[in-house]
């Protein structure tokens, strides 16, 4: 066995991991998530005289059950199984470590049903106060793009104006942008396509986020979102990108495209001003761009009790989800726009 080193201290191949992880782009609250955690598994490690690189079956058994007993919520304990899971994984890949000892200890927490945290419920009246309390026009329409559609912030970050078709002639007439065609013949209507990865170039921009989605997804637009999406239209300012962004950054880096970043650091302001977010708490408890998408699938869910439909608008892989896709507009368009709620409190004309 290999001689455990000082838990404080990161070896070898979790340093090489935490390095090519930045290399893969990705964030430094997730690079740091999983140096957390992979200290905390070493720390326990170090207690049964083992190194990282020789844990068993049974050491990673008995951490799960270390941290149960420590008090973590099974939501943190399901994320820190995925660190150190992908973390062995990416070792066995790579050929550093000889197998993973997490594989089995996955499966048999899935079984289980651990898979899903226990997050904090706000009520759709909570989430139209909280959205009545946003002033900025981009925070605004970017709050309520993932309230009520469901999308993941990355695949907000990668909408276009021609993404989005509104009956408010607005993009058309402030930015002379025609729809693409896969929405062109539907009014208040969002496009996300499946086909977008990091790095690849679409609509001549070079993009930093990647769409998830299994299937490209027309997502209704109500009155509601297209009245934010005029208001935010209004004082978009011009961007240099062909893309044509529809969110763009309006303070330190002006007119170019969203990111995830950004967009993190809107949500946990505003939610933080909301006692919605304290430093150091988990999935369960704060609110984050994710937790929307969470939102929406309750909501959406239970108001449509139409499991298939939410799928659909998330772009979920479903063996009937072709039939959605041929009959839109009986089978999306008009429960949504019959179920969907509301987040804000309509003007009066004289207002």
């Amino acid at each position: 066995m290999t001689v455990a080193q000082s838990p404080t201290a990161e070896d070898g191949p979790v340093r090489t991991f935490l390095d090519e992880m930045e290399l893969y782009g990705r964030s430094t609250s997730t690079i740091e998530d999983y140096r957390t955690t992979l200290r905390q598994l070493r720390a326990f490690l170090a207690g049964r005289e083992a190194a990282i690189g020789d844990a068993t079956r049974e050491d990673c058994l008995q951490w799960i059950q270390s941290l149960r007993e420590d008090g973590y919520a099974p939501g943190s304990i399901r994320t820190k199984a995925v660190h150190v899971n992908r973390f062995y994984g990416y070792m066995v890949q790579t050929g550093k470590f000889d197998e993973n000892p997490m594989v089995v200890v996955m499966e048999e927490m899935s079984e289980r049903g651990d898979s899903s945290p226990t997050r904090r419920r706000v009520a759709v009246e909570e989430m139209r106060e909280f959205v009545g309390s946003i002033r900025n026009p981009l925070h605004r329409a970017v709050v309520l793009v993932l309230a009520k559609t469901g999308i993941r912030v990355g695949e907000l970050c990668n909408l276009d104006l021609r993404d989005v078709n509104l009956s408010n002639p607005a993009i058309e007439q402030y930015y002379g942008v025609r729809p693409r065609a896969a929405v062109s013949d539907r009014e208040n209507t969002l496009f996300v396509p499946s086909d977008v990865d990091v790095g690849d170039s679409v609509n001549g921009e070079t993009r930093e986020e990647g769409n998830k989605r299994h299937r490209d997804t027309r997502i209704p637009v109500d009155d509601e979102l297209e009245r934010a999406l005029v208001e935010w239209l209004a004082i978009r300012p011009d961007v240099e990108s062909p893309a044509e962004p529809l969110f763009v950054n309006i303070s330190e880096r002006y007119g170019e495209r969203l990111t995830s970043g950004m967009v993190r650091a809107y949500v946990t302001s505003l939610a933080r001003e909301n006692g919605w977010y304290a430093t150091g708490a988990g999935v369960e408890e704060n609110v984050t761009p994710h937790y929307f998408r969470h939102f929406f699938t309750t909501e959406l869910r239970q108001r449509t009790d139409d499991g298939y439909l939410v799928k659909y608008l998330r772009g979920d892989v479903g063996d009937v989800m072709d039939r959605y896709t041929h009959n839109w507009a009986e089978l999306v368009a008009e429960p949504y726009s019959e179920s969907v709620y509301e987040l804000t409190t309509r003007r009066s004309a004289s207002a």
